[in-house]
């Protein structure tokens, strides 16, 4: 049995994935950024599928200060995490930045994961086969530096798909960098039918089962083994060609240098 971390696991995909691998008997650490939230969900998660083995802790992943406190509480309290699911997003909000200055989607969608996947390697290092499965998107489009260090404003979509964008951009170059984890890269699904979905578009095209089970094969099947650096899109339900950025040196150097910067401020 596994012990995995859910971000963003109080509603959605996100919760779904966490109920469906707690009844196979994994051990689970739910992350969500409203304690009274957080506190229900385990209860119902532990209530549905009889597994005890159900943590949770509290963080905004918009607040940098509060990634790191939790870094600092999870490596404290656990010596090894096998899996981590970078899954939490924000995509429509009622602010559009953070404390910093940064464009919420972009802290939360990518500089969050690439901060909380940093400062958990040396536990999912302790694991003898780690995975690390970052949420991607359909959507995604070029990165502008300038947007992501909060001196360009864009709109809603081009922020969010510029974040998702850099998220698989960084997966690729993780994965190179760590070839003892395998990283993937997913677009769990078009318009699954979650609150992000119905709050942008109201309306779904598939259920919310279809990112829950791409997520846990590809957390934990084995013949996933050899996938690390790729691009999986569950819109076609197949291995593919991400994003042409992605195998950009060049871009990617930009984006990795630009990243360092704001979260070494």
């Amino acid at each position: 049995m596994k012990r995995i971390l859910i971000t963003g696991s109080t509603d959605g995909v996100g919760k779904l994935t966490a109920t469906k691998l707690a009844k196979e008997g994994h051990e689970i650490i739910v992350h969500g950024r409203n304690a009274k939230k957080l506190e229900n969900t385990i209860s119902e998660i532990k209530q549905k599928t009889n597994n005890q083995r159900i943590s949770g802790y509290v963080s905004d992943l918009s607040d940098f200060v509060s990634v790191k406190q939790m870094i600092t509480d999870m490596t404290t309290d656990f010596s090894s995490i096998d899996v981590l699911i970078n899954n939490a997003g924000v995509f429509m909000s009622g602010i559009d930045q953070n404390q910093n200055g940064l464009d919420l989607r972009f802290a939360v969608n990518y500089l969050a994961p690439y901060l909380l996947t940093y400062g958990l390697l040396p536990v999912l290092e302790n694991s003898l086969s780690p995975r690390v499965i970052n949420l991607s998107s359909a959507a995604q489009s070029t990165v502008s530096m300038e947007a992501l260090e909060g001196t360009e404003l864009i709109s809603t979509n081009a922020s969010y798909a510029q974040s998702k964008l850099a998220l698989t951009m960084w997966s690729f170059r993780f994965a190179k960098l760590h070839p003892e984890i395998i990283t993937i890269a997913v677009n769990p699904g078009s318009l699954l039918n979650t609150k992000m979905a119905q709050e942008a578009y109201g309306q779904h095209w598939s259920s919310a089962d279809k990112g829950a089970d791409i997520l846990i094969e590809l957390a934990l099947s084995e013949k996933h083994a050899n996938h690390t650096g790729t691009y999986f899109d569950n819109d076609k339900g197949a291995f593919s060609n991400a994003h042409n950025d992605v195998y950009s040196e060049e871009k990617v150097n930009q984006l990795l240098s630009i990243t360092n910067k704001i979260l070494n401020k």
